[in-house]
């Protein structure tokens, strides 16, 4: 019997309620059908815990938990405040002891607990990032736009779009602390804004919105409490020829770990890399038109055969069937619509 799958999509919710929608997903035609929905507000970013478990998701009023059942559907178990500013971004740490949640707006990092029931407990930390950027028309302070651990659950990089780089924090897994230990330097007016890494935990990928590259870092550990990172590649997300004014708007990795996919607003545009599975080195396989209006994630189906679009100015989900080997991508379904749509996540049935 086939696996299945659900789709958990976040949305914003500007004149609707229904801020995460839940789709099956069919994985042989590469597309979706609606499932339920949950009413939250503002749901920007979404994830679920290591445990696979739970989702946690952003709302107006901090952070909603939810229960997943065997069908995928969410079933909500708490919320708590996070003390600031509406997040843009949270994951947990991969023994699911801790919810980070991180700030655009205020530049704070919360530190939050999580229950042995996956519901949340209360703050433990707060960091807020100081300093300066370099580009006066936005990013002049801390915008903290990401926050994830290691994977070997030592060290939490928090990067800052506003003053162009990623902290890093040691975290104390007894109290939650965060401890600064280091920063990784990206060039100024780069706008550093989302990661992933690579599974076996030695690579990571820096996704920078305002000149549309990846950053590609070497991780090791010197000594106990002192991290590496060594840069060992910058590879562009946009073709030679492409529109101005355009941002690198989210990075996403297959299932697999074997390619990394990156969404270029303005140009409208998806980007889609092999990673080299010994160097961690990526190469291009082709950079496409996702037919709609700012891309804000994009994603491969869990079998790399089909990409979903989330267009957030063209409200739609956009659907493609993937060639690697020829590098082509074939639109291969109707549009679906769905309102401003931010972030997906693929989740298989039945753990």
């Amino acid at each position: 019997m086939a696996d299945k799958y659900v789709a958990y999509v976040s949305c914003y919710t500007h004149g609707n309620k229904d801020g995460i929608k839940i789709y099956d997903v069919d994985m042989k035609n590469g597309s979706f059908k609606e499932k339920s929905s949950i009413q939250v507000s503002n749901s920007s970013y979404i994830t679920i815990s290591h445990n696979e478990k739970h989702l946690y998701s952003i709302t107006d009023f901090g952070v909603e938990a939810y229960d997943i059942q065997p069908d995928g559907m969410l079933t909500v178990s708490s919320a708590a405040s996070i003390n600031g500013m509406r997040g843009c971004y949270l994951s947990t740490d991969y023994e699911d002891k801790f919810l980070f949640v991180a700030g655009y707006h205020d530049g704070k990092i919360t530190v939050l607990s999580i229950n042995e029931d996956g519901s949340l407990g209360p703050i433990v930390d707060e960091v807020y990032h100081k300093g300066i950027g370099t580009i006066a028309d936005r990013n002049f302070r801390p915008h903290v736009t990401c926050v994830k651990m290691t994977r070997d659950n030592k060290y939490l990089l928090a990067a800052d779009l506003g003053v162009d780089h990623v902290k890093v924090y040691e975290l104390d897994h007894t109290t939650g602390k965060l401890r600064m230990v280091d920063i990784i330097h990206s060039e100024q007016y780069s706008g550093p804004r989302h990661l992933k890494i690579s599974k076996d935990g030695q690579y990571i990928y820096i996704i920078h919105e305002a000149k549309c590259y990846v950053d590609v870092y070497k991780y090791t550990e010197k000594s106990p409490g002192v991290p590496q990172f060594d840069k060992i590649q910058n590879v562009l997300t946009l073709n030679e020829y492409h529109a101005g004014d355009s941002a690198a708007s989210g990075i996403d990795i297959s299932d697999d770990y074997k390619y990394i996919t990156c969404s270029n607003a303005g140009d409208n545009s998806v980007s889609m890399f092999e990673i080299n599975q010994k160097t961690g080195k990526l190469s291009k396989v082709f950079c496409l038109p996702i037919s709609g209006s700012y891309p804000k994630d994009t994603a491969l189906f869990p079998d790399n055969k089909h990409l979903v679009s989330l267009n957030h100015e063209s409200n739609t989900m956009t659907f493609f069937k993937v060639n690697v080997k020829d590098k082509t991508l074939v639109m291969n379904t109707k549009a679906l619509n769905i309102s401003l749509p931010n972030c997906i996540i693929f989740y298989k049935c039945g753990k």
